[in-house]
C-alpha cells in the first residue's frame, strides 16, 4: 500500500491518537468525580465576609455577601463554620443574628471564649473578602410568621444569647402588626451589653410594640434599671407585669446561660405556662463524663451506618463515641458542634442500642421514633445499624 501522506508516520501517530483518547477519559472520570463530591457536600457552601461589627470589646458580627442562589434561612437558625486552624478542621456552630425578613445580608455574632480556639481566631483574623465554608443553615429555635398573628412574645436573653433572640425578635415585628415583644436581656455591663444600639434604635421604630427591659450584674454607679441576677423573683414580675393581656396569645423564647434558661423555664411553670410554647436554644457546651462501670471489660463493638446509600462497617473503641470513631476512618459522616446540640449528626437506630450522652437537640417525638445524636453515642451490646439523613 502507497502511503499517500509520506511525511507522516502512522504508527506514531494512532499511538499518541490513543493516548490523547485516554487523557480525556481520565478528564472526564476526574470531572464525574468532582460532580459526585459536589453533591454529596450539597450541605457546605462557601461564603465571602462583606463586613464585620465590633458589637463589644469581645463581640463580634460577621456579614457574609449573598451567594447565588440566595441562602435559605429561619429566623433563629445557626450557622456551622468549617475553618483549618493549625493543620485540623475545626467546626463551630454560630447563631445569625440576621433576619431574612429585614436584612439584606446573613450575619453571626461571635464572642470570645476563654482559650476557645475558633472564636478567638474569627475576632482575630475574620476580615472582609476572607473565603468561609459553612454548612447550611440548621436549629429549631424557629417559629412560623403571620400578618394575622396576635402574641405577645416574651424574649429572655443573657450575654450572647441575645443573638437568635434579635433574630426572632426582627422577624416578629416585621412580619406580625398585630404582635408585641417584650425583651427582658441580662449583660454584664453597659459596655458589654451586645446589640444595645440596635436594640434602642428596633425599640424607637417599633412604639408600642417592642419594650426591652435591660438587667445588669456588674452595672456603673449611674444605672437606674434592674441589677443583679436575673432570678426567679425578676423574672415573675416581669411575667405578671407583661403577660397579664388575656387577647394575646403568648410565646416565649429563651437563650443565655444553662442557669438562666433553667431558671426562666421554672419560673413561667410555675404560672401554668405550657412548656410546647417555650423555646429553649442551648449553644455549645461539654458533654459529660461517661462514668460508667469502672469494673466493666473494654469491649470494641462494631457500628454498621448507612451513608448516602452505602453500608458501612468499623469498630468503635471504648472512650470514642459513634461520630468519632466513624471520622478516623474517613468516612464523610455530616457533624457540627460535637456536643448534642445541633442535630447535624443525627440518625435513626434500625437495630441494636446505644446510650446518649446528651440528647438535648432532640425532640421528644424524634427519640421515641428512634432516632440519635451520633456526636453523644456509643454503642451498647451488638447488631448496631444506624441509618444517617
Amino acid at each position: 500500500m502507497v502511503n499517500a501522506f509520506p511525511g507522516i508516520n502512522f504508527a506514531i501517530y494512532f499511538e499518541r491518537l490513543s493516548i490523547l483518547h485516554s487523557y480525556f477519559i481520565m478528564l472526564f472520570k476526574i470531572f464525574k468525580k468532582n460532580q459526585e463530591e459536589n453533591h454529596s457536600n450539597a450541605k457546605i457552601l462557601t461564603l465571602r465576609v462583606r463586613e464585620t461589627v465590633q458589637e463589644t470589646p469581645d463581640t463580634v458580627s460577621i456579614y457574609f455577601e449573598q451567594p447565588e442562589p440566595f441562602l435559605d434561612y429561619l429566623p433563629g437558625q445557626f450557622l456551622s463554620v468549617i475553618l483549618v486552624i493549625n493543620g485540623k478542621e475545626e467546626r463551630r456552630s454560630y447563631s445569625l443574628c440576621t433576619s431574612p425578613f429585614m436584612d439584606p445580608f446573613p450575619g453571626i455574632t461571635v464572642k470570645r471564649l476563654k482559650g476557645g480556639l475558633v472564636s478567638n481566631h474569627i475576632n482575630d483574623y475574620f476580615r472582609p473578602g476572607k473565603k468561609v465554608s459553612i454548612m447550611k443553615p440548621m436549629g429549631n429555635f424557629v417559629t412560623d410568621f403571620h400578618s394575622k398573628n396576635k402574641r405577645n412574645y416574651g424574649m429572655i436573653a443573657g450575654g450572647s444569647g441575645i443573638t437568635p433572640i434579635l433574630s426572632n425578635l426582627k422577624s416578629v415585628l416585621i412580619n406580625e402588626p398585630l404582635s408585641k415583644v417584650n425583651l427582658l436581656y441580662c449583660s454584664r455591663t453597659e459596655e458589654m451589653t451586645i446589640f444595645s444600639d440596635i436594640l434602642a434604635g428596633l425599640e424607637e421604630k417599633y412604639p408600642g410594640r417592642l419594650s426591652v427591659t435591660h438587667n445588669l450584674t456588674q452595672p456603673g454607679s449611674d444605672w437606674k434599671g434592674l441589677t443583679g441576677r436575673l432570678d426567679k423573683p425578676k423574672i415573675a414580675a416581669y411575667y405578671k407585669e407583661r403577660f397579664s393581656d388575656p387577647s394575646f396569645e403568648s410565646m416565649f423564647f429563651v437563650c443565655g446561660p444553662v442557669g438562666l434558661m433553667d431558671t426562666a423555664e421554672d419560673t413561667l411553670a410555675s404560672f401554668g405556662v405550657p412548656k410546647e410554647i417555650i423555646l429553649i436554644e442551648q449553644f455549645f457546651k461539654e458533654l459529660p463524663l461517661d462514668e460508667g462501670n469502672e469494673d466493666a471489660p473494654e469491649i470494641i463493638r462494631p457500628v454498621t451506618i448507612i451513608l448516602e446509600g452505602q453500608e458501612f462497617t468499623f469498630d468503635v473503641p471504648p472512650g470514642k463515641t459513634i461520630l468519632e470513631a466513624g471520622l478516623d476512618e474517613d468516612l464523610d459522616m455530616p457533624y457540627s458542634c460535637q456536643s448534642g446540640l445541633c442535630t447535624a449528626c443525627r440518625g435513626k437506630l434500625l437495630s441494636g442500642k446505644v446510650k446518649m450522652l446528651e440528647e438535648a437537640g432532640l425532640t421528644d417525638e424524634e427519640i421515641n421514633e428512634g432516632y440519635i445524636l451520633c456526636c453523644s453515642s456509643k454503642p451498647e451490646g451488638s447488631d448496631i445499624k444506624i441509618q444517617i439523613e
